[in-house]
């Protein structure tokens, strides 16, 4: 599995956006959802690696189409 870096939390969620998420919600977190799968990002600057892999696994991407995005 390749190695995904620290990304930037507004550049996490304008690329989940062209991927057809919505934000939902907004506070210390942004919620967002395509109808089906609802993802959670923390407003960290950079969202640890571990974290953004596991938030792009969760919105049913993998990393190369998450990297397309970004």
């Amino acid at each position: 599995m390749p190695k995904l870096p620290g990304v930037n939390h507004l550049a996490a969620v304008r690329a989940l956006e062209k991927a057809g998420f919505r934000i939902a919600r907004q506070g210390k977190h942004i919620v967002m959802t395509n109808g089906e799968r609802i993802i959670t990002i923390p407003r960290h600057n950079p969202v640890n690696s571990l974290t953004m892999g596991g938030i792009v696994r969760d919105a049913g991407l993998s990393l190369e189409e998450f990297r397309k995005l970004l």
